[in-house]
């Protein structure tokens, strides 16, 4: 499953709002996810990206779903320093 970031807008802060995404993508998108089901997000378009959103989505979807968790479209520098972070912890 292809999920599209750009669907949660395309400046991406705070950890408050990384958790209202998680939230609905866990009511709407979420809901056929398998523990074995890999999960591609894809960060086309996004401006900016924080680490503070992005460890809660990502942290949220590992935790709840699936490890099998990739990122396409990295190219931006916001986005490929906040993968950075919150990946390699």
């Amino acid at each position: 499953m292809t999920i599209p970031i750009i669907n949660f807008g395309d400046i991406l802060m705070s950890r408050p709002a990384g958790r209202e995404a998680f939230m609905m993508a866990k009511a709407y998108v979420f809901k056929d996810i398998k523990k074995d089901d890999e999960v591609i997000l894809d960060f086309d378009k996004i401006k900016v990206l924080a680490p503070s959103w992005a460890d809660e989505f990502i942290s949220g979807l590992k935790n709840e779903y699936t490890q099998n968790v990739s990122c396409i479209n990295t190219e931006n520098p916001s986005v490929e320093a906040s993968l950075r972070a919150v990946l390699n912890q």
